[in-house]
C-alpha cells in the first residue's frame, strides 16, 4: 500500500490536496495530518532513498519500511511503538537513528501518528525535530502543526503558523489551504480583519487555485461580522 503512494501521480496528488476542504473549524479532529502525510510518504519517501549509501543509512531505512506499512494502513499505534515480530516504531528508529535522512523523517511519521492519536502535544514536539527545505514536505509539516495548535486551543498561534505555512509553500495546491484555515480561526477570534486580508490574499496571488473559485463568500462573511 505505501509503494501504490510512493508512485502516485504528482497531478493528482495536487488535485486532491486542492480540493480538501475539510478544514478545521468544520470537522474537528478529523483533517490532523491528512495534507503532511500524502506530501511525505511521497516526497519525503523517495528524498531519503538517495541517502542510503552509507552503511547506517541503510540500516535505518530498512528500520523504517515496515512502519510505512503501518501508517499506510492507519495502524498508528504500531507504527509508532512497533510490534512484537522486530518492528521497532518510529520512535524507536528516530531515536536511535537522529543522525540520519531515515531518522530524519521517522520524526515527521511519529508526530504525525501522535496527530492522528488525539496526543497534539507530543506531535508538536516530533513535529518540530523534523527538518526539511523544499516547498512540499516543509510547509505541510508546519500546517500540521498549525492544526495541532488549534486543537489544543492556542488559536492566535494556530493561525499564525499556519499563515507561515502559507507564506513557506507559495503554492496554488497548499497555499489556498492554510490561508483559509486561518482565515477562519481569526474568524473564530473575532479578528474579522485578519481574516479577510487571509482571504484576500487566496483572491488576489492563489487565483487559479480551486479554493479561490468560492472565496468571495468567506471575504463577504467575514466583512459583514
Amino acid at each position: 500500500m505505501a509503494e501504490q503512494k510512493h508512485t502516485q501521480d504528482p497531478l493528482d496528488m495536487e488535485e486532491a490536496l486542492s480540493t480538501s476542504e475539510a478544514f478545521l473549524i468544520k470537522n474537528k479532529g478529523k483533517i490532523l495530518g491528512t495534507i503532511a502525510a500524502v506530501v511525505i510518504i511521497i516526497a519525503g519517501f523517495m528524498g531519503y532513498k538517495h541517502f542510503i549509501s552509507e552503511p547506517n543509512e541503510i540500516k535505518a531505512s530498512e528500520a523504517l519500511f515496515k512502519g510505512e506499512q503501518y501508517f499506510g494502513a492507519d495502524n498508528f499505534e504500531t507504527a509508532l511503538n512497533g510490534d512484537s515480530i522486530g518492528y521497532k516504531g518510529f520512535l524507536k528508529v528516530a531515536d536511535e537513528f537522529s543522525g540520519t535522512a531515515a531518522g530524519n523523517l521517522a520524526n515527521a511519521y511519529a508526530g504525525i501518528c501522535f496527530a492522528q492519536l488525539g496526543k497534539y502535544e507530543d506531535a508538536v514536539k516530533y513535529l518540530d525535530k523534523f527538518s526539511a527545505k523544499d516547498q512540499l514536505v516543509s510547509p505541510a509539516i508546519l500546517g500540521t502543526i498549525g492544526n495541532c495548535y488549534a486543537e489544543m486551543g492556542q488559536l492566535d498561534k494556530a493561525a499564525g503558523t499556519l499563515l507561515k505555512a502559507a507564506d513557506k509553500a507559495d503554492s496554488q495546491a497548499l497555499s489556498p489551504i492554510y490561508l483559509i484555515q486561518a482565515g477562519q480561526l481569526f474568524e473564530k477570534l473575532g479578528k474579522n480583519s485578519e481574516a479577510v486580508k487571509a482571504y484576500t490574499l487566496v483572491k488576489e496571488k492563489y487565483f487559479n487555485s480551486y479554493q479561490s473559485m468560492d472565496i468571495d463568500k468567506y471575504i463577504e462573511r467575514a466583512s459583514i461580522k
